[in-house]
């Protein structure tokens, strides 16, 4: 207990850096508008008389053009910078955007949200590089929290305000997201014009980490584990699956929501128990280290999400939801800060943040096809219990994986990376002995 009021005032003092600041700004406008599409974009494509495994493949169209460029926006990153690349992935989001609201038919709609996939791997990939170089290690869990939270604000409204503007047609909302896409670039290009200009100024000459020695760590192993069963959950079924399910299973049950107005709170609830648990779990992991958050994380969504398909309440099935959302919130931030912890400020992230996001990606796309499928042949409850099975495997990877923020000395405070050792120099050794000529 010492050790830790040791370390927690240092840490609640040191400020987020301004860079970081406007880099959440951006996050949060993105995020609304990505809230307002998401419980919507599910019954767009079934009125192009889409079927669940149809429905299900636009979700995973836009997980696979993330997975397949994702390689690409490493080194694109690298070479030519965060802030650039960020803001030509959210310009390209936003193109995508555009055209989705007038999409003619499900082909032309699938097309779009694959273009949104590349612009999205660009815009995330340069992000996560660009807080792993501009956070102090000993707050990286606070940075990556803050981030996350930025998300998890605008997802607790937009997908409430999304299942409203349903009501003006399917395509409104799809334009308001597209311009809420443009602002954010705008903010990102005037706000950070200072450091893009100093970037030229003086460039990176930072080596990257290379993927093979990434690989070489337990714990980036288990963090690609934890990130694909994160994608298959969260950023898979949650998006294409839940808001159906919500819809279709609680139409007509007498609670004051229905249909896609359930849709809309199912996701906004999940967001708001992410973000209580966001708010503590990032700060946490800076104290008392990453693993035991991620592997309590992975826990409580496994056990809430497996059971959401057979919720006959609305009320239960919206607590479940909430508890699903807090252990999602648990993990997120921790994991992200894990990888953050194994590369450090002093090399270039890129390649082994893509992978990362490949990982996630991945999961993205084959959750919602398998889970479509699961659904069409068997039924919701058996397509949530198999994505709970999928999160517990998460888990189980961390279970053996140690711990990437360590104490400089034991009890002391954290490093906020894995600390460095230096093999002995025989010669200084041999200097100090007592028996030396």
């Amino acid at each position: 207990m010492p050790a830790d009021r040791s370390v927690s005032p240092r840490v609640k003092r040191t400020p987020l850096p301004r860079e970081i600041k406007v880099l959440v700004a951006a996050a949060f406008i993105i995020a609304i508008g990505f809230g307002i599409i998401a419980p919507v974009l599910p019954q767009y494509a079934q009125s192009f008389n889409a079927s669940a495994t149809a429905v299900s493949a636009v979700v995973s169209a836009f997980g696979l053009t993330r997975l397949l460029f994702a390689p690409v926006s490493g080194k694109v990153t690298s070479r030519f910078g965060e802030t650039p690349v960020y803001m030509t992935g959210v310009l390209v989001v936003a193109l995508s955007m555009f055209l989705i609201a007038f999409a003619q038919d499900y082909a032309q709609l699938l097309i779009f949200r694959a273009l949104g996939g590349i612009g999205s791997t660009l815009f995330t990939v340069s992000a996560m590089a660009f807080l792993a170089r501009k956070s102090p290690p000993t707050i990286r869990g606070r940075v990556s929290g803050a981030y996350a939270s930025a998300f998890l604000i605008g997802n607790i409204a937009g997908p409430v305000v999304g299942s409203l503007l349903a009501a003006f047609g399917y395509r409104v909302p799809f334009l308001i997201y597209g311009t809420s896409l443009v602002i954010a670039a705008g903010l990102v290009f005037f706000l950070l014009r200072d450091s893009r200009l100093a970037d030229r100024a003086a460039p990176d000459r930072r080596s990257s980490m290379p993927l093979s020695e990434a690989w070489t760590h337990h714990a980036y192993r288990a963090s690609l584990t934890s990130f694909f069963a994160n994608g298959w959950a969260t950023f898979g079924v949650r998006n294409s699956l839940t808001p159906l399910f919500a819809a279709g299973a609680f139409t007509g049950a007498g609670a004051v929501l229905d249909g896609p107005q359930m849709a809309g709170a199912a996701l906004s609830v999940f967001a708001a128990g992410n973000i209580v648990a966001v708010t503590f779990s990032s700060r946490l992991s800076d104290v008392h280290g990453r693993k035991p958050l991620i592997i309590i994380g992975l826990i409580v969504a496994a056990v809430a999400t497996g059971v959401i398909g057979w919720a006959t309440s609305p009320w239960l099935f919206l607590g479940l939801c909430v508890v699903a959302g807090m252990g999602t919130g648990l993990l997120n931030a921790p994991q992200q800060a894990a990888i953050a912890d194994l590369v450090g400020q002093e090399r270039k992230a890129g390649s082994v943040m893509s992978t990362a996001q490949m990982s996630a990606d991945l999961g993205a796309i084959i959750g919602p096809l398998v889970a479509g499928l699961v659904v069409d042949a068997a039924g919701y409850g058996w397509a949530f219990a198999l994505t709970g099975g999928v999160l517990l495997v998460g888990a189980l990877s961390w279970t053996f994986a140690p711990e990437t923020n360590l104490p400089v000395a034991p009890g002391g405070p954290r490093t906020g990376a894995l600390p460095k050792i230096t093999p002995p120099d025989p010669q200084e050794d041999l200097r100090h002995r007592p028996d030396a000529g």
